[in-house]
């Protein structure tokens, strides 16, 4: 069985620009991810950033990955359109993508979603976390116990404005008292769309070894499978018609 091509795309500009950022993420939360992924069976990961040559997302990037891994959050404005809508054109053909945390404000997510995706309420105070697991027999939620704990964390709370997820993995609590929908799937097309919510810059969540599973499983969810062919347009009849 071929290896799933995985690309992981991050703004890079946090890690730059804010010394606490960089000390937790030295060599970016792009590597930190991909660096991980490449210790799993049966990937192959490559790495990119907004500031590469056509945001590190080129023709054959994109015809190349069958997973695309998304964090963002502050130049969210920044990432051009062609490249959201070449982005948007390989979902629908069947390439997976995962959105990471603050990447909910995305134009890809909500160009695919069709709503204001960053509309949510939001406190960046280092609270606890627990991710609660709802759908024990999901294949994103292999491996893990009844929640993941995370002890400091931005709290992300409800309402977001997403569309009713096709399917909810998991939904959070933070400690000041709010939820939030923080696994959601989605199909678009012939691709897969998982949302997952823990990842804010400032604590090291990524770091966390049942965030980095959940990534994983995620990518396998999402790869592309090769599904029946798709006929569009007018078409012969299969059958004598009138007759």
């Amino acid at each position: 069985m071929a290896n799933i091509k995985v690309t992981v795309w991050n703004e890079y500009r946090h890690e730059k620009q804010n010394e606490q950022v960089a000390s937790i993420y030295p060599e970016g939360i792009h590597n930190a991810i991909g660096g991980y992924l490449k210790t799993v069976d049966g990937f192959e990961v490559k790495t990119a950033v907004l500031d590469d040559p056509e945001h590190g997302l080129s023709d054959d990037v994109l015809y190349h990955t069958d997973v695309l891994i998304w964090w963002g959050h502050l130049a969210h404005a920044e990432v051009r359109d062609d490249i959201v809508e070449k982005v948007r054109a390989r979902v629908m053909e069947g390439m997976g993508l995962i959105v990471l945390h603050s990447g909910h404000g995305s134009k890809i997510f909500e160009r695919l979603l069709g709503t204001k995706t960053g509309d949510l309420k939001w406190r960046d105070d280092g609270e606890k976390e627990r991710v609660w697991v709802i759908e024990h027999g999901h294949p994103i939620a292999d491996g893990l116990n009844d929640y993941i704990e995370i002890p400091k964390e931005e709290m992300y709370g409800e309402r977001f404005d997403i569309p009713a997820p096709d399917e909810l993995v998991f939904i959070s609590w933070f400690e000041g008292g709010e939820v939030f929908r923080s696994g959601c799937c989605y199909r678009r097309g012939k691709g897969k769309l998982f949302y997952f919510r823990p990842g804010h810059e400032t604590f090291p969540i990524y770091h966390h070894p049942d965030v980095l599973k959940v990534i994983a499983n995620g990518v396998r969810w999402a790869a592309p499978v090769q599904g029946a062919s798709i006929s569009l347009g007018r078409v012969a009849p299969l059958e004598p018609i009138g007759k």
